[in-house]
Order: C-alpha cells, then sequence, then structure tokens
C-alpha cells in the first residue's frame, strides 16, 4: 500500500474512489477540541461524510475518534458547513457542488450524516463494534482498500464491511435538524417562466408585468400559491434569470385576468400578445390546463437575451417556491443594483 497521506490524497483528489460522487470540502479540518478530520465530503443530497485514515492509530483508537468527530460535525448547521467549504475550495461552494453534481446546492445541508473509517484492515475486534453500532443505527462503516501493481500499471481495490441494504446509513437517532435548513427571509420567491414554445411569451410578460403558468395542475399549483406582495425573482429555464418584482395580486385564470398599465388595471386579453396562453387541444382552452397569470410590479426586467446566470445559483422545477439561497440573492442584487443584498 501506498502511505495513510497518498491514499488521503487519492481520495480528495477523486472521492469517487468509494463508489460515491462526492464533494471534498475540507481536509484536515480543526475541531473545537484540537484534534484534525482528515477528509469532510458531502454528497449529492446535501449530506456530510466524515472520512478518517486508520493511520498508526489501534484499530478502536479510530473508531472511537471516528465517533468523537460524528458528534461534533452532526451539530453543524448550514453557515457552518458553508464556511468550512469556502475556506478549503478555490471557487465558491455553490459553484463547486454544481460542477460536481450538476446541480444546485438543497435547502438543507446535513440532515444525515454518513462515518467512514478507511484502513487496509481492522482486527476482528473493530470489526464487531462498527457492526454493533450499525444495529443501533449509527451511520458507521469501514472500507478498505488493497494495493496492485501490474508492471507500470496500479490498482487500488475496494471492499466495505457492511453492505448498504444492512442498514445504519440514515441520521442518528435524536438528530436536531436546527439550522441545517436555508432560512428564508419571508419575502423572496424563485418563479420559473416557461418560454420555450408552450404557449407564454416573455416579452408579454415583461412588458405588461406579470408572470405565469399553466398547462396542468402541478404547474400552475405553486404559482397560485404567491401571496400578494410578494417578491418574485423570474428566472427562464435554460437560460437565467430576468426579473425581479412585487406581486400586486394573487393568481387569476388568464381569461380573467387583469394587469397594471401606467397605473391602471385593464384585461390581459385586451392587449396584442405574442403568446397564446392555452394548453388544450388546437389551441383551445382547457379547464385542467388552463394557465394562471399573477400581475407584478417590476422592479427589474430584462430581455430573455440579458438572461444573467452563474453556476451554482437556484433553480427548481417547479413554478414557483420559496427562495432560501442566499448565493443567488446576493448575485442577483448586484447584477440588477437591487441594493440591499436580497
Amino acid at each position: 500500500m501506498p502511505s495513510e497521506a497518498t491514499l488521503e490524497s487519492f481520495l480528495e483528489q477523486d472521492p469517487s474512489l468509494l463508489g460515491e460522487r462526492l464533494l471534498v470540502i475540507g481536509r484536515q479540518v480543526r475541531t473545537p477540541h484540537g484534534k484534525y478530520i482528515d477528509l469532510l465530503a458531502m454528497d449529492s443530497e446535501g449530506n456530510l461524510h466524515v472520512l478518517e485514515l486508520k493511520r498508526d492509530r489501534t484499530p478502536r483508537d479510530v473508531v472511537a475518534q471516528s465517533l468523537d468527530y460524528g458528534s461534533w460535525v452532526s451539530t453543524l448547521d448550514r453557515d457552518t458547513v458553508i464556511d468550512l467549504a469556502n475556506r478549503h475550495l478555490t471557487v465558491p461552494f455553490e459553484g463547486a457542488f454544481e460542477e460536481a453534481f450538476g446541480n444546485s446546492p438543497p435547502d438543507e445541508l446535513n440532515g444525515a450524516l454518513q462515518l467512514t473509517i478507511v484502513a487496509t484492515e481492522l482486527d476482528s475486534s473493530s470489526e464487531r463494534i462498527v457492526t454493533y453500532l450499525r444495529e443501533f443505527g449509527v451511520p458507521i462503516n469501514a472500507v478498505f482498500f488493497s494495493y496492485l501493481e501490474d508492471q507500470d500499471r496500479r490498482y487500488l481495490a475496494r471492499s466495505w464491511l457492511a453492505s448498504e441494504d444492512e442498514g445504519g446509513s440514515g441520521a442518528s437517532p435524536g438528530r436536531t435538524r436546527k439550522g441545517k435548513r436555508a432560512e428564508w427571509n419571508g419575502q423572496d420567491w424563485f418563479v420559473s417562466f416557461g418560454d420555450d414554445g408552450s404557449g407564454r411569451s416573455w416579452e408579454d410578460a415583461r412588458t405588461l408585468g406579470f408572470v405565469s403558468a399553466g398547462g396542468g395542475a402541478w404547474y400552475s399549483r405553486s404559482l397560485r400559491a404567491l401571496p400578494e406582495g410578494a417578491r418574485v425573482n423570474v428566472h427562464i429555464p435554460g437560460r437565467g434569470y430576468v426579473a425581479v418584482g412585487t406581486t400586486l395580486r394573487e393568481a387569476q385564470r388568464f381569461a380573467d385576468a387583469e394587469v397594471s398599465v401606467d397605473g391602471q388595471w385593464v384585461r390581459l386579453t385586451d392587449h396584442p400578445l405574442a403568446g397564446t396562453y392555452h394548453h388544450g387541444p388546437d389551441g383551445s382552452a382547457d379547464a385542467e390546463l388552463e394557465e394562471y397569470v399573477v400581475p407584478v410590479q417590476w422592479e427589474v426586467a430584462k430581455p430573455a437575451s440579458d438572461a444573467y446566470w452563474e453556476k451554482g445559483m437556484f433553480a427548481n422545477q417547479n413554478s414557483a417556491c420559496k427562495l432560501r439561497q442566499e448565493f443567488t440573492l446576493e448575485r442577483l442584487a448586484e447584477r440588477f443594483d437591487l441594493g440591499d443584498g436580497g
């Protein structure tokens, strides 16, 4: 085997050696007790993984050390996790997460924890301890690496003490979730505006002041949850963010919808529109598929050609949802010169 330090470097550079895509967010992470976690990583669900190498410690010592580290890591709130990551990563955490997993970070980080002991071998007593802890729901496991050479080629062979279906992979009993979900400021919402040939036009929405969704109850239901006075941050899928504004009324059916033009409420259908806003066969209206419209007073509204997107920003398949991610709010405030940081 190479040295433990070499194996640690292998795992930092390519944590998928463990069989799962992971983002390393810390190496030699110092705990408040003066100890150092070898590697701290995160999976695509935002859960943390403590990776502890056996090194020259006794097998029982490394098991005890992993439990000690886990007891601390399990208490970390979202802001602390992001701060740790930003100290280790060379790019902002949100961008690194999207680079690793292809989507923005979830609202909740550190919802569950996995402890992994990395070793060449464990004695039978330590294996029994790990197995016993897993029976009580402690999320701990051990992985063994063998080093093979074949002329000028080198290989690492991996095997786990316990398979994934043997339990112990969830959060430990009594874990608190406080602070692990991003706080919502009570004001900002994400809105997805599907200007993709589905019957609506962003230019209509930008010039007349509204957002809309339809084509099925799944699409319109979340938009209908938007309250009056909500600040909406509008995103066009595949392009980026184009507008920020405040809702003036709750959602109305397209046929009845009104928008505010020069301070006067007028029917949306009284204006020439580029979009059709109907989703039934042959463009006809359909009660199940009908479009819903929310009038908006824009603070800023850009053409689709000026859409703004940066790796790590929030995006979602729902037509509307609460926007909790500070990274996105801060970037929009800077880009659109909103002044208050979201």
